[in-house]
């Protein structure tokens, strides 16, 4: 199993308890249900939310060389295969751009974060660490990216919190982007054809259809036609 399955694997066993925008600290606010996730022209916002997703676009909470750094680290984390782009390729560096301003308790330990990063290439490598080699990101990136199991989130070093949320928010981001629902295959409410309730469970229950709505109403060829009824509620065509 390469990479990007494993991280499939983990984010498809993740969806039975929600999303896994959570990070490892325990010591941060719960997230406003009411605030707007991360999107634009969605269907059913409310005239509030639009407002707010609006805002929250305007604003730009991490400069160029954050942003760079996190384009560089999400597409590390999760990378393209011959059949899909990164993670950055599907935008979820945009994507966590967004969730820092309406979660802002993120800011802070991501921006310190990739602070880190840049302080351990320099250390280690004398470069920062966009600009160092990936062979070299990786062993950055190895050295926090398998925390203690038998300490909880909270007792973990900072640094292996940052990319334990930073890998929480990218899985997150991909798989709920347009490419990484190709990804998953997930095609969403499929129309499929109805034709009733089957002949032999209508007899064992000593029941019918009236020949008349079932014509009506189980007739494909009229599968795209808008039901229409009179004021009694009687169904018309």
């Amino acid at each position: 199993m390469d990479r990007r399955d494993s991280l499939k694997s983990m984010f498809l066993g993740s969806l039975g308890t929600g999303l896994m925008l959570s990070g490892c600290t325990t010591d941060i606010a719960p997230p406003d249900p009411q605030i707007a996730k991360a999107a634009d022209n969605y269907f059913g916002r409310t005239p509030e939310e639009l407002k707010l997703i609006e805002e929250l676009n305007e604003d730009q909470f991490f400069n160029t060389h954050e942003m760079e750094t996190l384009e560089t680290l999400c597409a590390l984390i999760l990378p393209a295969n011959e059949n899909y782009g990164s993670a950055t390729d599907a935008g979820v560096p945009a994507f966590i751009e967004f969730i820092v301003k309406d979660m802002p308790y993120y800011q802070t330990p991501i921006r310190g974060g990739l602070m880190w990063l840049d302080h351990t290439a320099n250390t280690k490598f004398n470069a920062e660490f966009k600009e160092t080699p990936e062979g070299n990101q990786k062993i950055i990136l190895d050295s926090i990216a398998y925390p203690n199991r038998d300490k909880p989130g909270w007792e973990q070093p900072l640094e292996i919190q940052f990319f334990t949320t930073m890998r929480n928010l990218t899985m997150t981001g991909y798989y709920t982007s347009k490419m990484g629902l190709e990804d998953l295959g997930y095609k969403g409410n499929q129309p499929n054809i109805w034709d009733g309730v089957p002949e032999e469970v209508l007899q064992k229950h000593g029941v019918s259809y009236d020949p008349e709505w079932i014509k009506k109403c189980i007739n494909q060829d009229e599968r795209g036609v808008i039901a229409e009824w009179d004021e009694d509620g009687n169904l018309l065509t």
